[in-house]
């Protein structure tokens, strides 16, 4: 009887529980600290899918970055706005920054938070592969008379001049043509440009000085953001952020809601190991270093059939290259060329040309090395670069040295082998006669008298008949 009051008890407490856990409303808090990319995007829009599935009150994202990819920050942003449960991007701890793209998430995001001492901004896309990538920070180049452009009328003097006169409004005209810009990059600028201004315009949020942010790479602390209506609140941490929004009206796709906050319980969805391990492999050095493990690792595998192992590792190294390029912005002249440079290196292994291949496969690895990804957050270390290039060259250099010494050694095989052999006469004999050499029997010619068991040189071979000369007159 009383096991089974036990069992009652606990049962009931165990359906409080749960009736009390259901009942909590949550708050789900994120963590970007780190560049923009399709790690940090496929981690975002989860925890975006998460949120809704647990009826979320508000996702919570904490975020610092320099920057990151065009592709993944607009995934992101559409994730965002079509998403059933408002999100704060939190720009913090102090010290932080919401840099490029991550100024326009702070702009499409429901709630715009900053902490003390972060800041935001330079949102200039920087030209790459025939592609804008708005996460990338590109300052503002000056116009032929050495002015920086705000409008078609006039250029702001400074960065008050430029928020008060606001411009660098599209609607104003089209600004004039910066030095040495192209169509391209003109367009790809315009586009950023309309893209922030719709994201502040939905929120209410200063579109002005967003679309300075982009073409003057300009920045503001987190109080001036304030000031400026760029942000909605200032927050020294989570539970002062939930409070000061608690009542706040934002802007969600089926239209306005009303938030309440003051008593979420906070819930962490931190990245796991799936986002660590996207992270690694489309990390631009990793991605470039698979890439060349791939590569010698079926070089490996095809001059030495059978082996399994090499190129087992490199088509594994390989395909994990090939996806990780597919997501980042991969110049593909650039990838060519270290193709080339890496077939010419190989080359110069194989079919040796006393270091022509070798140097020119070289000079083209390095070049398309450099090409490949240039961008400020998301690129390839040079010391990589140089260390690879130094590797394959002592490679290269080794192998000249081995073939140089080969041509010095004495033959070993065929014809060549026997000149300068020593033979021992069979008969006596002066012109024709019989040697024996490698314990074989030869016919011989000598120009000079040769005696039974004497020892003679070979100096040449014609056909089946062996030159000699007896010993002592060589020496």
């Amino acid at each position: 009887m009383l096991a089974s009051l036990l069992c009652l008890a606990l049962g009931a407490l165990l359906a409080w529980q749960v009736q009390a856990q259901q009942g909590e409303r949550t708050a789900l808090v994120m963590t970007i600290d780190d560049a923009i990319g399709p790690a940090i995007s496929d981690y975002f829009q989860r925890g975006l899918e998460l949120a809704e599935e647990r009826d979320a009150a508000l996702v919570v994202v904490e975020m610092d970055t320099p920057g990151g990819l065009s592709d993944s920050m607009r995934s992101m942003i559409r994730a965002m706005l079509s998403s059933r449960v408002p999100v704060a991007i939190y720009v913090s701890p102090a010290g932080a920054r919401a840099a490029s793209a991550g100024t326009y998430l702070l702009y499409a995001s429901h709630v715009a938070a900053m902490a003390p001492a972060t800041h935001l901004g330079s949102a200039t896309p920087v030209q790459l592969g025939g592609g804008g990538l708005p996460g990338m920070d590109d300052p503002a180049q000056p116009t032929d008379d050495g002015e920086t452009p705000a409008s078609d009328d006039k250029a702001a003097s400074d960065d008050t001049e430029q928020a008060e006169d606001n411009g660098a409004s599209s609607d104003s005209g089209t600004p004039e043509k910066r030095r040495g810009e192209t169509a391209m990059e003109r367009k790809v600028l315009e586009d950023a440009v309309a893209y922030i201004r719709s994201l502040a315009e939905r929120h209410g949020r200063n579109a002005d000085w967003a679309e300075q942010a982009v073409r003057e790479a300009v920045n503001l602390t987190a109080r001036e953001a304030l000031e400026q209506n760029v942000t909605d609140v200032v927050a020294t941490d989570l539970d002062d952020l939930l409070t000061q929004i608690d009542g706040r009206t934002v802007v969600m796709e089926d239209g306005e809601r009303t938030l309440a906050t003051a008593d979420l319980v906070i819930e962490r969805f931190d990245p796991g190991w799936r986002t660590k391990l996207l992270a690694v492999i489309t990390n631009p050095n990793v991605a470039y270093f698979l890439m060349i493990i791939g590569f010698y690792g079926l070089i490996f595998e095809l001059s030495n059939p059978g082996g399994l192992v090499s190129g087992t590792i490199g088509i594994i190294s390989l395909l994990l290259a090939l996806f990780a390029f597919q997501v980042l912005p991969v110049n593909y002249a650039g990838l060519a060329l270290i193709l080339v440079g890496l077939g010419l290196i190989v080359g110069e292994a194989l079919m040796p040309s006393f270091g022509i291949l070798g140097i020119g496969g070289i000079v083209a690895f390095v070049i398309g090395s450099v090409m490949l990804m240039d961008a400020d957050t998301l690129n390839i270390s040079l010391p990589m670069i140089g260390g690879i290039a130094l590797l394959a060259a002592g490679l290269m250099l080794w192998v000249m040295t081995r073939f140089i010494g080969l041509r010095r050694r004495v033959p070993r095989t065929g014809q060549e082998e026997l000149v300068d052999s020593e033979a021992t006469a069979l008969e006596d004999f002066a012109g024709q006669g019989h040697v024996r050499l490698m314990g074989e029997r030869w016919n011989a010619h000598s120009t000079r008298p040769l005696t039974r068991g004497q020892t003679v040189r070979v100096t040449a071979v014609d056909g089946l008949t062996l030159e000699v000369e007896p010993l002592d007159d060589s020496s």
